[in-house]
């Protein structure tokens, strides 16, 4: 790589600087990291859900697993962009395959689970580095910005999983009302799992569409810590400035030295044979054999063996003093031996389940003693509230709802209206149902209730018969309020027979 060529300004930033930069990245090639995400998950992620279509919560967790095979491409893409040399959607295609032989099995195995996946992965990927070299590599690199790539994968789990419940969200806000109003809760609650398949492969779609915007940041941002962590340790930077000094200086330079070279008045013969001659240089094995001898002893090694117990810094200088005066006291020798027999093994196993246990009955007990605080902040359920008798309204609706205007066989006295007077007819089993909620049930409704609002308090009481008759009867009566359209004979005959089903049955009782 020339490091003259990069798009980017090459010097040492701060890692959340670092991450900036790897947010820009991702912004300026947005089109080509997003379009080559997609292309290359989205098939696999349909060719998942469809062998695994009654298993949609595997399905999804198999495509979460695949996600270091799919960040490879990324982190090409940006690797190639950086230099100037961007590739086209096309190439970029072709050499994903190539990409995956790399250390795949690693990556998808004891390595997926790595928190600084997105610093670690240019050392597989771009320096081609393995086993002990790729080990010795870390460790110089991860000596600063691997905890900001951990937060990084912290914050991106926490930001998947935001954006993920807001897609949701964001599609049930988008459902028509009408359609909220003719779901049946209790029929989708005992509906059977395969009536649920749909729904749950429909929100796993959501999460790989959230990763086909979110994971080409994520590899952006891993990719420059990668790059300033070297950045820092190679001195890129002051590499750049003296090249640029070198193109600036160097036909200056070359002028200088050649005018200095023809002032120079060349030597003698006889004083060029009494200079001393120049040592021979030594070769490169030669070299690095001498470094290494001298990096072997003092000051650079101080290797030392330690065989006994001591407090502290041993203050002792002389050598030639016995290491018999440095030894431990015979009895703390003996407690050190006796500590390590399987008696005293046995009996530290013993009291560490005591104090587990202790722990955990003290959990309980402080749980036992605040549940009463437990119960009323951390239930889902609301607290029951003593609700003020309320006086019941006269009417609702514009329909009067005593019992006394009422005939006593309300099914009855509809059918004689249904041919003449529809719309009493329909307004007198309504106004029924409204009298018996009030009534019979004890619902708490008010005058400025809605339709809606009153099948809302039907649900509530856990009557599925009821309610069914109640959402139908409010339909029709919403039709014929709002529509001017008359229920059908078989409509008008079957409002009628539920009606006597359920509440004659009921007086009966």
């Amino acid at each position: 790589m020339r490091l003259s060529d990069a798009s980017v300004v090459i010097r040492p930033r701060s890692t959340w600087e670092a991450m900036d930069l790897g947010v820009l990245l991702a912004r300026e090639h947005r089109v080509l990291l997003m379009s080559s995400w997609a292309l290359v998950s989205l098939p696999i992620f349909a060719l998942i859900s469809l062998v695994l279509w009654d298993y949609p919560s595997v399905a999804v967790l198999v495509f979460w697993w695949l996600k270091p095979a799919f960040e490879r491409l990324p982190l090409y893409i940006l690797s190639k962009a950086l230099f100037g040399e961007t590739p086209t959607l096309k190439q970029a295609l072709r050499q994903w395959p190539r990409l995956l032989k790399g250390q795949l099995l690693a990556s998808l195995t004891w390595r997926r689970f790595s928190l600084s996946r997105s610093f670690v992965m240019p050392v597989v990927q771009l320096e081609g580095l393995a086993g002990q070299a790729r080990q010795q590599r870390l460790g110089v690199l991860q000596q600063r910005n691997a905890g900001a790539a951990r937060w990084l994968t912290l914050i991106g789990i926490h930001l998947e999983t935001a954006l993920w419940i807001g897609l949701m969200a964001l599609f049930y806000l988008f459902l028509p009302q009408q359609v909220e109003l003719d779901w049946d809760w209790q029929q989708l609650a005992l509906a059977s799992s395969q009536d649920w398949l749909w729904l749950e492969h429909l929100s796993n779609a959501f999460y790989a569409l959230i990763l086909v915007l979110w994971e080409p940041i994520y590899v952006a941002c891993g990719f420059s810590l990668y790059l300033n962590r070297r950045t820092v340790l190679e001195a890129w930077d002051l590499e750049l400035v003296f090249r640029r000094l070198r193109q600036r200086l160097g036909s200056a330079v070359a002028v200088l030295l050649l005018a200095v070279g023809l002032l120079v008045v060349p030597p003698t013969p006889h004083a060029m044979a009494d200079q001393p001659q120049p040592a021979k240089p030594l070769s490169t094995p030669a070299a690095s054999q001498a470094i290494k001898r001298l990096l072997e002893h003092p000051p650079f090694k101080n290797p030392e063996t330690v065989t006994r117990y001591r407090f502290g810094e041993d203050k002792t200088t002389d050598k030639a003093k016995p290491t018999g005066d440095a030894r431990l006291p015979a009895w703390l020798e003996s407690l050190f031996k006796k500590l390590n027999s399987d008696t005293f093994k046995s009996l530290a196993l013993v009291m560490e389940v005591l104090l587990w246990g202790l722990l955990i009955a003290g959990i309980g007990l402080v749980a036992w003693r605040y549940r009463d605080w437990l119960h009323a902040f951390v239930s889902r359920r609301r607290a029951a509230r003593p609700t003020p008798t309320q006086p019941m309204p006269s009417q609702l609706f514009g329909l009067d709802m005593g019992v006394e205007t009422l005939p006593d066989d309300i099914a009855s006295a509809a059918e004689q209206l249904w041919a003449t007077q529809p719309r009493e007819a329909l307004g007198l089993l309504y106004r029924g149902l409204l009298s018996r909620l009030l009534h019979d049930f004890n619902l708490p409704l008010k005058n400025a209730d809605t339709e809606g609002q009153v099948l809302e308090h039907v649900r509530h009481l856990q009557h599925p018969q009821l309610l069914a008759f109640s959402d139908d009867l409010t339909r029709h009566w919403q039709n014929l309020a709002y529509g001017h359209r008359v229920p059908t004979p078989l409509a008008q005959q079957q409002l009628c027979t539920h009606w006597r089903s359920l509440f004659n049955s009921e007086a009966a009782q």
